[in-house]
This record gives C-alpha cells, structure tokens and sequence, in this order.
C-alpha cells in the first residue's frame, strides 16, 4: 500500500508506538496510512507513529475486517483460532506477520478456577532493544481476547533464545529478501 492521507470519520483509539500508550485521536485528524496488514493499520500523526486496531477501520473510512470463529459450545478454546489470530498481527514496520517472523515461540491454553480460560503466550523480537515490543504486546493480548471462550491473555517477553532470521518461515525470508 503506498501512503495514503485519509481524514478521521470520528474520534479514535490509537496505540502510540513504540510505548504502547493508549491516545484518542480526534474525528477531522488528518493521518497518514503507512501500512495496513492483518487489518490493523500504521499511520503517521505529526511526526509519531501509530497503530489503529482492525476494529475501528471505519474511522479512517475502510472496512472493518474480523475474523470469524464457531464458538465451542463445550467452553474450551479452538487453539486453529488463537494461531490465526496471531497471525493476524503485523510488526508496525515489517510487512510479516508475527507468526511467520518466527516471534511466538508458544501459547498454552490455561483452565482457571471456575472454567475461564487464560491463553499464555511467550514471544520475542527481533532484537533485545526494538521499540516495537510494547505495542506488540499489546496487539497480542487484544486480539487473541477476541477469540471465543479466552477470559485473559498474558503475554510474557523473552530474549532467551535469541531471535534469528532462522526462524521466519521460508515464505517470509523470500518476501523480505533474506535467504
């Protein structure tokens, strides 16, 4: 997608990247689209960087995309749905999903006291210093809470393995040209 100025429908929730921190933008804002994957988008708001959540597309007056998931009827949790869900998810500067950059090393699906369920997921980034972690963190804990039957997500963060380019999928490496 090339950049793209679109101009706020209506006042909106936006993640400040790299912190993570919460703002509203207001409706009439002029924003800059840079990226728009996983139906989440990146834009560019007086020199700061942003991310926009699929649901609230509308605002800059595209479509919501969402994902659709059967709700199990026994209360447990499709782990097809937690792993498309992830793979919905875009670093805000790479075109790849976080799945095939190789960033989630593992989710587990965890029975709560009184049938809730926690999924756990353990991820990494590219390098120790990238900025892009809390707003990735983030991402992950509000979109897999979208999935039928999780009640919390945890994420926890670690450098221990290290993150390679070895561990993108081979489709990854040949769009970003790392073979």
């Amino acid at each position: 997608m090339n950049q793209q100025v679109v101009v706020l429908e209506r006042d909106c929730r936006a993640l400040l990247v790299p912190h993570g921190n919460e703002v509203t933008l207001p409706q009439g804002s002029f924003v800059t689209v840079s990226q728009a994957l996983g139906g989440a988008y990146t834009i560019l708001v007086n020199g700061s960087m942003l991310r926009i959540d699929s649901a609230d597309a509308d605002a800059l007056g595209f479509e919501v995309e969402t994902l659709e998931y059967d709700t199990p009827v026994d209360g447990e949790v499709n782990v097809v749905d937690v792993e498309r869900t992830l793979a919905t998810i875009y670093d805000p500067e790479i075109p790849v999903n976080i799945v095939d950059l190789g960033l989630i090393y593992d989710f587990q699906v965890i029975k709560e006291h009184g049938g809730h369920n926690r999924i756990d997921v353990t991820m990494t980034l590219t390098a120790p210093g990238c900025g892009m972690g809390p707003v990735l963190v983030e991402e992950v804990k509000l979109r897999v809470a979208r999935v039928p039957n999780v009640h919390q997500v945890e994420v926890e963060l670690v450098f221990d393995p290290p993150w390679d380019r070895h561990r993108m999928t081979e489709a990854a490496q040949i769009q970003l040209g790392i073979f």
